[in-house]
């Protein structure tokens, strides 16, 4: 159940559910009786993965995206997860692996997401099923420090597909805008990069290392009190790779709803499966936000952007109002003009 909310400082915008809200919110949270019902387009499901899991039909999805709890002691709003020996997590992998990758349409795309301790188990089970294309690396900033050992401040993705030579992968649209810090120049003009009014950028293509993603934290408008939230950038970014506009993507983990409020912003449809209705509850009003607040956080203007650009994002979005009001302003004058 919903807990008290506490009064936040001034800045802390840190997602909340005020008791009045819940009813509301309830209706836009399917059970499985609603998905037998009515399908599982845009369906935000309250329920148990292996209950859900047999109700939907088998090649549905375009995209599946999976952060499913790591072998490590977690506590997710009284859903408690145990460590185990890693013969035992694979077990647990496999238990609802094999069922979500029948899933999967025949040119899908799955990605899941790991740590250091569990990456290798969930190599070897995905395997059994999938033809593995890369593992990606991503940056976390923040992360727990330790005097007998390194700090621990990467995760892992595994992307994964059914056919490797049939599946969607749309680079184009994951390009990077990287500040160029010694610009090089042939005859005077910039080579490989573009001198803006923002600043000089390189547009480039993207690697398996990403260094540009920020956690949810306090003052950001996406956070919320789940304990292993995802950054809408990061999924944001296998999104757009992976699935094209109208496509389906599946999150059979869904958590406070990040998976499905990017895919909804980003023009996609979704369907994802929360056991805990606290979760649901902060993943619905997450989705109601995203039909008039669409940005995400370290993308705009079709680039993913590096940590700490936000003022050059702001005077691009600016610059590009300014441009576009001055274009009305001028056409409006033609017309004007043309209809004296």
């Amino acid at each position: 159940m919903v807990k008290e909310i506490q009064e936040k400082a001034e800045r802390n915008r840190t997602l909340t559910v005020d008791a009045e809200e819940i009813p509301t919110l309830r209706q836009h949270i399917s059970s499985i009786g609603d998905i037998k019902e009515n399908g599982i387009v845009d369906a935000l499901v309250n329920g148990d993965l292996y209950d859900c899991i047999d109700f939907i039909p088998d090649n549905t999805f375009d995209l599946i995206i999976i952060d499913p709890p790591y072998n490590l002691d977690k506590d997710f709003n009284g859903n408690k997860f145990r460590s185990m020996k890693e013969d035992e997590y694979e077990e647990y992998l496999r238990s609802w692996f094999y069922k979500v990758c029948d899933k999967l349409k025949q040119n899908g795309s799955l990605y899941m997401c790991g740590d250091w301790k569990c990456t290798a188990s969930m190599q070897r089970v995905i395997e059994e099923k999938l033809t593995i294309i890369n593992r990606i690396s991503w940056q976390r900033e923040k992360g727990r420090g330790a005097k007998t050992n390194w700090k621990n401040s990467t995760e892992d993705i595994w992307f994964a597909v059914k056919n490797p030579k049939d599946y969607n992968f749309n680079v184009e649209n994951v390009m990077m805008k990287r500040k160029v810090i010694a610009p090089y120049r042939i005859d005077g003009k910039p080579k490989d990069w573009e001198e803006t009014s923002e600043g000089n950028f390189r547009t480039t293509y993207p690697s398996n290392f990403w260094d540009d993603i920020s956690i949810p934290f306090w003052s950001m408008p996406e956070n919320t009190d789940h304990p292993t939230q995802k950054p809408e950038k990061l999924y944001a970014k296998l999104i757009l790779a992976s699935s094209n506009p109208g496509d389906i993507v599946f999150d059979p983990f869904l958590g406070s709803g990040t998976a499905a409020v990017v895919a909804k912003k980003l023009g996609r449809h979704y369907c994802g499966i929360e056991i805990n209705e606290e979760y649901c509850l902060w993943g619905a009003k997450r989705l109601l936000i995203a039909d008039s607040e669409t940005t995400i956080q370290g993308y705009a203007d079709g680039f993913f952007w590096e940590r700490n650009t936000l003022n050059e994002q702001n005077r691009k979005k600016s610059n590009s109002v300014h441009k576009a009001n001055r274009n009305r302003c001028v056409k409006h004058a033609q017309q004007s003009l043309f209809n004296i």
